[in-house]
């Protein structure tokens, strides 16, 4: 779309809840709100500027619309400050108001919803594979070779195509598909709930208020722990997602597909589950609402597994992402853009993005063909034989038991910091010191066996 036509000519008018897409391509927003449109300069992270500007000018009613304006703007100014430093307008007032905002996420210590215990063991996906029946005979396999180990408190993303396996991934995990090969380990107290993306759990209380919905499963709900602890009613809960006091009456068949939507979370949330699958939770939601529910994400304690091709949500409630790459499971240390480069890449070479049968050796190629790009195709070194090639060829083997071994150290790091005291700030600031250490010998050793690998294959 930016490069559809010469600069000055031509126009495009887009209608999208996608964040992402709208500060990549738009240049002035339009706010449709109370009957008027209100024009904003620049794209989204530019209006989430300039919006709360305004709402600090707004009279007193608007006080709670401020206060997640300025943890969405809090967030924004710290993630890409690059997309809001070029617009012209005066932004000094508005960084004012974010100036003592904490991050959206603290690391040691949630704002913690109530969930079930969740002790050391998740789920672990070691070395399983799924295929099915093909339609015209013999199998399709879908994933191959997955080791995960899923941690608690992680919050990942997982990316892919249509019908990469994503859903697939999803099965394993909550034990919807069994594995054709390799095995699935659940711990003992793990109680997974997914937000899909259908609407059946409404189905059954389609004729009943929405208050009264809530207050039958639960008759209030607990944020904070300890002296901190605040209990709810159900229509505090609804009312923090967007829900007004006449909406409360309102029967659940009459509702707005997004409003559907927030009623579907908060009923899963009400379950108490450790372990949350959101499965492209943004259907049928606005911007305002997606910033909600974030809101509301970003103080749950449990596991946090996210399926979406909404690259704002996925950067924005996620840690760490992965993605299903020929149907191996890989890590993506540099998120969703590293995932992009991976796509372009095998389209531009007509291959299978990730097709490794290790993560270490995927980085390592990923490393091995930006390092072709940049040297502009140049020469590699001579084949090694003989002594040396057998020589070459033991040091790869031992690298890749010292990653394996590494690996499972970094594993065994994050059970620690999870099992750790989390109001011993010292305590866990070595836990991640040590965490750092080993993360940083992997990418040590991943570049070595580049190295060796490329010697051995010239």
């Amino acid at each position: 779309m930016k490069q559809r036509w010469a600069p000055g000519q031509g126009a495009l008018v887009v209608v999208t809840h996608d964040r992402w897409f709208l500060d990549e391509v738009c240049t002035d927003t339009w706010e449709v709100h109370d009957g008027i449109v209100e024009p904003f300069e620049g794209g989204y992270a530019a209006y989430i500027l300039q919006r709360v500007e305004r709402d600090r000018m707004a009279a007193a009613s608007e006080a709670k619309r401020q206060n997640l304006m300025r943890k969405e703007l809090a967030w924004l100014r710290r993630g890409a400050p690059a997309r809001t430093s070029k617009p012209k307008f005066r932004i000094d007032a508005a960084n004012q108001l974010i100036e003592n905002e904490p991050p959206v996420r603290d690391q040691v210590e949630l704002s913690r919803l109530a969930v079930s215990r969740l002790g050391k063991d998740v789920v672990d996906l070691l070395d399983a594979g799924v295929e099915y029946p093909a339609p015209g005979g013999g199998t399709r396999t879908v994933l191959r070779d997955v080791e995960w180990r899923i941690a608690p408190g992680e919050r990942t993303g997982i990316l892919g195509v249509n019908g990469a396996g994503k859903s697939t991934l999803l099965g394993l995990v909550t034990g919807a598909v069994e594995p054709t090969s390799g095995r699935v380990k659940r711990g003992k107290t793990v109680k997974v709930a997914t937000l899909t993306q259908e609407l059946a759990e409404l189905a059954e209380w389609s004729e009943h208020r929405v208050s009264a919905v809530v207050a039958e499963l639960r008759s209030s709900y607990q944020v904070g722990t300890g002296s901190k602890a605040v209990e709810l009613s159900p229509g505090q809960l609804l009312e923090r997602l967007g829900f007004s006091n006449a909406q409360l009456a309102t029967p659940v068949k009459n509702l707005s597909g997004g409003q559907k939507r927030r009623l579907q979370l908060l009923l899963i949330l009400l379950q108490e589950p450790n372990v949350l699958i959101l499965d492209e939770p943004t259907n049928d939601l606005d911007t305002d609402m997606l910033a909600a529910i974030e809101d509301l994400l970003d103080s749950w304690p449990g596991t946090l597994l996210v399926v979406s091709h909404d690259r704002y949500l996925v950067e924005r409630v996620t840690d760490q992402q992965y993605a299903i790459l020929d149907g191996h499971l890989r890590h993506l240390p540099g998120g969703v853009e590293q995932y992009l480069e991976l796509r372009k890449r095998a389209d531009a070479t007509g291959g299978a993005p990730g097709s490794s049968s290790s993560s270490s050796r995927g980085a390592a190629a990923a490393v091995a063909s930006s390092s072709a790009s940049a040297s502009g195709g140049a020469s590699v070194a001579p084949a090694l034989a003989g002594a040396d090639r057998r020589a070459a060829e033991k040091e790869l083997a031992s690298l890749d038991r010292r990653l394996e071994k590494l690996q499972s150290q970094i594993v065994a790091q994050h059970e620690k910091l999870a099992r750790h005291d989390q109001s011993d700030y010292v305590g866990l600031g070595a836990l991640g010191d040590e965490l750092s250490a080993l993360e940083g010998s992997v990418a040590d050793l991943e570049t070595r066996w580049l190295e060796v690998s490329e010697a051995l294959e010239s």
